[in-house]
């Protein structure tokens, strides 16, 4: 059963939902703060059941601004301060490996992390919104190990994502879900289980 969790940060306190397990540990951010976004988002919850099926703990969590959390929206930078913080939180709790799941204005803000230096045993991306926000440096983001994307996504144009991702030395895998858009809107069944399924490393740090 979640959890109830408030967790202090750069911005006042963010709002989390916190459930155990035996196995790794995963924070999951949510889609944009100005269009409705937040950790009730179907993706989120669906990302949130596939590592409970692994028996993986989780937390979701309100970016600033959002929900109970503290604060106005950051402008993408102010968010990452607060994936940090929520990282951090779950790292205290001695879970290894810890991963990064980011869905949409999520998937930005775990790039932008990553890329500045946050250190996770992995990341999966959902739908990251490159058509709309500016994720060239997306080939140079350490860590990356799955990107899911719907063949209807406009604001992931699977094209663009193959050749964004082609200057990468180590591209992540990708995944295509046919029929699927931006929102995954009857596709939840689907997309969980590519995340319960896909090999995830037990031991990393």
């Amino acid at each position: 059963m979640e959890e109830k969790v408030m967790i202090p940060g750069p911005a006042g306190t963010l709002e989390g939902r916190w459930t155990s397990g035996t196995g790794g540990g995963v924070v999951i951010a949510h889609p944009h703060p100005l269009f409705g976004g937040s950790m009730d988002n179907n993706v989120v919850w669906t990302a949130r059941q596939a590592f409970r099926a692994r028996d993986w703990a989780t937390l979701r969590f309100n970016f600033r601004g959002v929900g109970g959390s503290s604060g106005t929206y950051g402008d993408g930078q102010g968010e990452v301060e607060d994936l940090i913080t929520a990282l951090g939180w779950l790292v205290a709790h001695n879970l290894r490996p810890c991963y990064l799941v980011g869905y949409s204005f999520g998937a930005y803000v775990t790039t932008q992390a990553l890329a500045h230096g946050l250190e996770a045993a992995g990341a999966l991306l959902i739908s990251p919104p490159l058509a709309v926000m500016d994720l060239s440096i997306l080939p140079q983001v350490p860590g990356l190990t799955l990107i899911v994307v719907g063949d209807r996504d406009e604001l992931c144009p699977v094209a663009d994502l193959k050749a964004l991702l082609a200057k990468s030395s180590a591209p992540p895998v990708m995944v295509v879900l046919p029929g699927t858009d931006h929102f995954f809107g009857g596709r939840e069944a689907q997309l969980f289980q590519i995340l319960r399924d896909y090999p995830l490393i037990p031991n990393a740090p």
